[in-house]
């Protein structure tokens, strides 16, 4: 069954597993990497590949620092409760 806990726990992993991904060892092999990354004109829709590697970067950037706190309190809370 799954609760609301459970969805908490799945997403904390899934932003953990976003935040550890390395740029040059993992993107760059799918064509993923900044440095493939090619400027869009003004007006021009920006390509499905684009938006992801913004989305990856953005989630690094912003998530970091609270992952942190975020993990260190569900460590504790699953150390108290089992």
């Amino acid at each position: 069954m799954i609760t609301l806990w459970n969805l908490l726990e799945a997403s904390v992993l899934c932003l953990n597993a976003i935040c550890v991904l390395h740029e040059e060892r993992f993107l760059s092999k799918i064509g993923w990497s900044s440095t493939n990354h090619v400027q869009h004109g003004f007006g021009e829709p920006p390509t499905i590949n684009s938006q992801i590697t913004n989305l990856i970067r953005s989630i690094r950037t912003v998530m970091r620092i609270p992952l942190i706190f975020v993990n260190v309190i569900l460590i504790l809370i699953k150390l108290v409760l089992g």
